[in-house]
């Protein structure tokens, strides 16, 4: 089985500063890369914002996904999509994330759906989300782009755990540019049943993002069967890049030995 596979530098290569991981990704063979939301604020300077895709273009790699801004993540924070009063960050990130695209060729955007809110009623917030989704899609449209929708683990506060949680979102909106996130890792923690998902709703799917299960490591360390999950996604029809977002046990450069032959 063949795959194309990028590399998560949010995760992977964290021993190095992120403006070096794309080069250090393409020394270690890969072509294609991603990127959780890769500044510190919303909206930082057009210097910051250069300096960022020049490590990409450098590196002579392509950028394949890219998250939006999703407020604090170490101190939980899990995206600001469905988070009434933080509208502007939100639409800040979204005008950034589509200026980097535009220059480097990025067509998926992770819209992190948010937490509830205390305080906030949780049906406003999913019309809220509901909004926020549609203006993001509209955007990504212009460049051809498309958003995807990511169940997590983990994160108590987070309403979307599985594959039907964000499939029922993807379908109130309607829109064709709007798909499902299928991360392996988050699915198999959250116990969904994965190979229903892929005989069902492969044609669904945006991106594919995967770790193993428990800890979140390289494919090989837990008990998901990730290379057989891959094939039976290859087989549905799904040939865009499946992205390595798994936490390394062990120096990066070691963690990829489970791909020999691969790829």
């Amino acid at each position: 089985m063949l795959m194309r596979y990028d590399v998560n530098l949010s995760l992977l290569f964290t021993e190095l500063p992120l403006l070096r991981r794309a080069e250090a990704a393409r020394a270690a063979g890969f072509s294609a890369v991603e990127f959780w939301w890769p500044f510190d604020t919303a909206a930082p300077g057009d210097r910051e914002v250069d300096t960022f895709v020049r490590s990409v273009t450098e590196a002579g790699v392509d950028l394949v996904s890219l998250n939006f801004f999703a407020g604090d993540m170490p101190a939980g924070d899990r995206g600001l999509v469905s988070w009434i009063g933080r509208d502007k960050e939100l639409a800040d990130s979204v005008d950034i994330a589509l200026g980097i695209a535009e220059r480097l060729g990025c067509r998926t955007f992770n819209a992190l759906y948010g937490n509830c809110v205390e305080g906030q009623d949780p049906r406003a917030q999913d019309e809220h989300a509901l909004s926020t989704l549609d203006s993001a899609a509209t955007a990504a449209a212009r460049i051809g782009g498309q958003l995807v929708i990511e169940p997590l683990s983990g994160a108590d506060r987070y309403p979307l755990r599985t594959a039907a949680d964000a499939f029922a979102v993807i379908d109130k909106l309607g829109r064709e540019n709007v798909a499902l996130l299928f991360d392996l890792y988050h699915l198999g923690v959250n116990g969904d049943d994965i190979d229903a998902v892929i005989a069902n709703h492969a044609g669904r799917v945006g991106h594919v993002q995967i770790a193993d299960v428990p800890g979140r490591h390289q494919p090989g360390t837990g008990s998901l069967d990730i290379t057989g999950y891959l094939r039976k996604l290859a087989g549905a029809g799904y040939d865009r890049y499946v992205g390595l977002e798994y936490v390394p046990e062990g120096p990066t450069e070691e963690s990829f030995g489970w791909l020999e032959g691969q790829r």
